[in-house]
């Protein structure tokens, strides 16, 4: 699968479970790749059940859904995948419980040396951050925009950054050499939720399009 775009993920704070359905569906329905279902709240079935309407409405949008730490949640409902952080199972693990076509996504921070035995374990992509100042993760360590340029040279997996990403900043770091930028505040943040993975999706569109253009021209140059 080429992993590539806006990735959203949901949060217990900007999203509550009254409204969380639709304001995942708006984001699908402006051009997310994919979703990460993250949340620390509620009993194991709560999430569950939650996590079961939210894969149906992935799959109507032919979007996969990503499980953010929990691997048995993934192989309950059968989830596109799971993200694990630094802490979470391990990849090996996560891999054996649930198969390979299963997406898996691991956190490595600023950390390269990481994320390069992520890929060797068999990491579908790898995420770094955080990039600028968050206020859902507020306490995660920093990056610089310039461990994404190190990690295009040093990866054949997808880069995915995370923190404080936004319209504003989003198209400095696809041009740093992310491949997908993942939001929660940038998207669920505010009321306008459509508008603003719009206006997102727009900057990953223009972004690969200058690739395409820089990658055509350096072929017609040699």
């Amino acid at each position: 699968m080429q992993l590539s775009g806006i990735y959203a993920i949901t949060d217990d704070e900007l999203l509550p479970e009254h409204s969380l359905l639709a304001a995942v569906e708006s984001a699908l329905s402006a051009g997310i790749s994919l979703l990460q279902y993250r949340s620390k709240r509620g009993s194991n079935n709560s999430r569950q059940n939650i996590a079961i309407e939210l894969l149906a409405l992935c799959k109507r949008y032919q979007i996969p859904l990503i499980i953010n730490d929990d691997v048995e949640l993934c192989l309950t409902i059968n989830a596109d995948g799971v993200h694990l952080g630094q802490q979470d199972a391990t990849l090996e693990v996560a891999r054996q419980r649930l198969g390979a076509k299963a997406l898996i996504g691991v956190t490595c921070h600023a950390s390269i040396e990481s994320a390069i035995v992520a890929e060797r374990a068999g990491a579908d992509y790898v995420a770094f951050g955080l990039f600028f100042k968050s206020a859902t993760k507020p306490q995660a360590p920093p990056a610089s925009l310039e461990i994404l340029g190190k990690a295009k040279v040093a990866l054949s997996i997808p880069i995915v950054a995370i923190g404080g990403i936004n319209a504003e900043n989003g198209a400095a770091v696809f041009d740093a050499g992310a491949d997908m930028l993942a939001i929660i505040d940038g998207i669920f943040g505010d009321e306008e939720i459509a508008q603003q993975t719009e206006d997102l999706v727009n900057i990953s569109n223009q972004s690969q399009a200058r690739a395409s253009q820089s990658v055509q021209k350096n072929r017609t140059t040699r």
